[in-house]
């Protein structure tokens, strides 16, 4: 009989036995109300309780407590929310939709802003630095987000310059295992009663979290970031203030890590310890991004605001693949990207204290992408262009003083168009002609919003609302019958907000479910032998969240829960990725006279998929939060504060092979202690501090899988001014 009991198991009783010890040890004391959280999801700033959307969001100084210093790391501080890599591209998913696909030609099921710019998904990680908060949305937005999604939307805003203040800012200093070395600061300077700058920046230097026992030794999975913002903030009256922001980043990760996945054709070649690589290849990953952004507002008399947020953004990145992940065989790709969007939005806003609120807008970008893929054979070339149109608005009608009505609707536009291109991934095709992979594709839709929204008293916020959403379909190759289509939801969700005790706790619920059509999926269009997106057909996913957090003294808890259950249909005609010979990859479907190795035959590799849940959706995840601050020596304030994230297992393809495509579950904990004096701040930290092994993700194209972080320590040093 075994009597091991689960690792796991073992630290959520730690973290468990900790958390009542803290609190026993602790000298009783009375409630406290919790700092108010102001939000601008509805183009308003307003109190998170108030607002009829399940969000979840967090300040600065929360983000720095929950262990939060990147993209990735938010999925163990917001429910329904999960982060995988998926090489070039972060799959990002809240309630199981979101982006699970290389696919340039796909749209975000999720919606990334920064500074309200919606940010294409060709870049993957940010570091996080001099940031006023970051919301994550959860459902379909589309009567108040600038790009319709259908799963939802996270919202990152950084500081921004002050006016009347004095100079101000912070400066920070760390160390940490794996040689880590990072600084960043910010300096706030009034440079007039009406004029005012914000300058901040952040570098991150670190080896690797693997060993390269290859022959080419690299050093894939090291990271040297760089990053930097500079905010000018004019005011010259009440009624009218203009923000202009430059922002660039650099990064360089040495490549990717990656090993082949257990039973697919180079798994000979895959490593036993999964913090050992073995390359034979130099590998390369670097990006670049420049934003520029202009955002302004003039308010008349009436209260009636006029608003104008412009951005231009430049993304770039450069990628040398050991596409086989081993160093047996030499199989090499490079990938040049570049992504440029130009997007303007505009909103007029009704005043705060009108009876009947309403917001209004217009929403315009464009991207072009450029792919130039070589291969020991001729390249591959992508030339894309994408337009994305929409027309919204929103009415809140206060039937009596507790009981609100919202409608709101959105027409969208969406158009793509595509070049061609030649070639096949690993290598020349002998006698090949060029390979279509173009093409041409629009479509048009309306979305809408209804909610009904009571207030029984100051402290309590029931709503019940349904949505449409919407993400636009495409092409796949120069045939038009190869388009897949636009996905549809109907979501439905009843939702309750809560504070408690004179505002020591607050408390957030909701159910939601989402009906979804011609749900859109990741796999080879044999048409051209590329990546592609077929259709599903039907789709639900229903579930349930909760969120706590509470004040006592200088005792805080926070947690969340959130279970997700999803059923995809049956679905035939997939190309099975994990068989599939290497050199099929950018050959298309034999036809017409045409043989091999001009071209290849699918058929034998075409399956049909049972139905199950749906791709990168845990069933199953929760947060656990606790910190207590006291007072040890003339003024000098401690407090030490455990964070615990679970994610359920979660599958990484449709043929829901528990051998090859199920990523296990796994639990991370993570401990902070900050000593704060005056204007110092001393804080020791640890992420991952059971050293837990897993896969963060899959790449299906390559059948390759990526590995979370391992066990890292460091201590930071701040000095605020």
């Amino acid at each position: 009989m075994n009597n091991t009991v689960p690792k796991d198991l073992n630290f959520r009783r730690i973290l468990l036995s900790s958390a009542i010890s803290m609190a026993v040890c602790a000298p009783i004391v009375s409630a406290e109300m919790l700092e108010e959280v102001v939000v601008t999801a509805e183009r308003r700033a307003a109190n998170v309780q108030d607002i009829p959307i399940a969000m979840t969001a967090m300040t600065s100084d929360q983000l720095e407590k929950k262990a939060v210093t990147q993209l990735e790391d938010l999925q163990y501080a917001a429910p329904s929310l999960s982060i995988t890599d998926a090489a070039i591209t972060q799959s990002v998913n809240i309630r199981g939709i979101g982006l699970a696909s290389g696919d340039p030609n796909a749209s975000n099921g999720v919606g990334t802003y920064i500074d309200g710019l919606f940010q294409p998904p060709i870049v993957g990680s940010m570091s996080f630095y001099d940031l006023n908060d970051v919301q994550v949305l959860r459902g379909p937005q589309g009567t108040f987000s600038g790009a319709n999604s259908t799963g939802g939307a996270i919202m990152i805003n950084s500081k921004r310059p002050e006016l009347g203040e004095a100079l101000n800012g912070y400066i920070q200093a760390g160390v940490g295992n794996f040689s880590a070395v990072n600084a960043e600061g910010a300096i706030g300077v009034p440079l007039t009663e009406t004029l005012a700058l914000r300058a901040a920046f952040k570098m991150v230097d670190r080896d690797s979290y693997y060993d390269d026992i290859g022959s080419a030794d690299t050093d894939a999975g090291s990271l040297d970031e760089s990053r930097a913002r500079l905010g000018l903030l004019w005011q010259p009256s009440d009624q009218f203030d203009l923000y202009v922001k430059y922002e660039t980043s650099d990064k360089d990760t040495g490549g990717y890590a990656s090993r082949p996945i257990e039973g697919t054709d180079f798994a000979f070649g895959r490593t036993d310890d999964i913090r050992d690589i073995s390359y034979n290849t130099d590998t390369q990953h670097e990006e670049s991004d420049d934003t520029f952004l202009i955002d302004t507002q003039y308010v008349l008399a009436n209260g009636v605001a006029f608003k104008l947020l412009a951005g231009k953004q430049e993304k770039a990145i450069d990628v040398v693949w050991d596409f086989d992940s081993t160093d047996i065989l030499s199989l090499v790709q490079t990938q040049n990207i570049e992504e440029d969007q130009d997007s303007y939005e505009f909103n007029i806003i009704s005043p705060s204290d009108a009876g009947l609120q309403w917001v209004a807008g217009y929403y315009y970008q464009k991207n072009d992408i450029a792919v130039d893929i070589q291969t020991p054979g001729p390249r591959i070339l992508l030339g894309i262009e994408k337009e994305t149109k929409g027309l919204f608005g929103q009415l809140g009608y206060n039937v009596t003083e507790d009981l609100q009505v919202e409608f709101g609707l959105r027409k969208a536009w969406y158009e793509a168009s595509g070049l061609e291109g030649s070639g096949g991934y690993f290598g020349p095709v002998e006698n090949g002609p060029a390979f279509p992979i173009g093409g041409d594709y629009k479509d048009d839709d309306v979305l809408g919003k209804l909610s009904v929204n009571w207030t029984f008293d100051e402290d309590n916020l029931v709503y019940a609302s349904m949505a449409k959403g919407y993400k636009p379909g495409g092409y796949n190759n120069t045939n038009a019958e190869d388009n897949f289509e636009p996905e549809n939801v109907w979501a439905y969700e009843l939702g309750w907000k809560s504070t408690m005790m004179d505002g020591a706790v607050r408390t957030t619920m909701a159910l939601f479910y989402n009906d979804y059509e011609e749900f859109q999926f990741d796999n080879i269009d044999t048409t051209s032998g590329n990546s592609g997106i077929l259709n599903v057909g039907e789709a639900t996913i229903k579930g349930a969240e909760f969120s706590i957090e509470g004040q006592f003294g200088g005792l805080r808890l926070d947690a969340s829960l959130s279970y997700v259950d999803s059923e995809l249909t049956p679905v035939g005609g997939i190309v099975n990725e994990r068989i599939l010979p290497p050199d099929a990859t950018g050959l298309p479907q034999c036809a017409g006279g045409s043989t091999p190795p001009a071209c290849f035959d699918y058929s034998p590799y075409l399956v049909s998929s049972s139905g199950g849940d749906n791709l990168y959706s845990p069933g199953l995840s929760y947060t656990l939060g606790i910190e207590y601050e006291f007072e040890i020596f003339d003024g000098a304030l401690l407090t030490p504060r455990l964070n615990y994230g679970w994610v359920d297992e979660q599958w990484a393809n449709l043929l829901y092979d528990d051998s090859t495509d199920l990523l296990e579950s796994r639990g991370l904990l993570s401990a902070l202690i900050t000593l704060e004096k005056d204007d110092w701040k001393v804080q020791a930290y640890g992420r991952n501090l059971t050293d837990e092994e897993y896969i963060s993700g899959q790449y299906n194209a390559l059948n390759v899988e990526y590995f979370g972080a391992p066990r890292t320590v460091g201590v930071n040093v701040t000095y605020n001014f």
